[in-house]
């Protein structure tokens, strides 16, 4: 009887060491699906953030590529960080070939004024002045935007 009691205690503890086994097993098995499951999310992160690098980096923003509203916000923003003593061609870099554009010569200086598209005023397929910021340039050279530039311009 002692021997049958001591023989279902050893089953027993036999029994308890295999399934502690099997939850251990399964713990590292979850752990394992848990490490492949973390690591195809970070993985897959890393990969959308070099997608969208490329894009941004290989593909920037042209003016000349923009539709009249994307290129109307993108020109507000830029004339905003505008600062005067920029050359013409720093300008025609960032906003790109501007809309409307007039030119004349006095005395020893080229004055030209360029105008950018910044508000929408009606829906009629044309662009005109008081739809856009005049930029003024004195010999190549940004001196003034904004109101009043275009009435400064005409009177020299």
């Amino acid at each position: 009887m002692l021997h049958n009691k001591y023989l279902n205690i050893t089953i027993k503890a036999l029994l308890f060491v295999i399934s502690e086994v099997r939850q251990t097993e399964q713990r590292e098995k979850i752990n394992k699906m848990n490490s492949k499951v973390l690591k195809m999310i970070v993985g897959g992160f890393a990969l959308y953030g070099i997608f969208v690098y490329s894009v941004v980096s290989f593909f920037p923003d042209k003016p000349a590529d923009m539709d009249w509203q994307d290129r109307e916000e993108y020109n507000k923003v830029q004339i905003s960080t505008l600062s005067l003593g920029l050359s013409k061609e720093e300008i025609l870099g960032l906003l790109g070939a501007p809309d409307i554009t007039e030119a004349k010569q006095t005395d020893n200086r080229h004055l030209q004024v360029m105008f950018y598209r910044t508000q929408h005023m009606k829906s009629d397929g044309i662009t005109t002045q008081n739809e856009c910021t005049p930029l003024l340039f004195e010999n190549n050279v940004l001196v003034a935007w904004g109101d009043g530039v275009y009435s400064n311009f005409l009177q020299g």
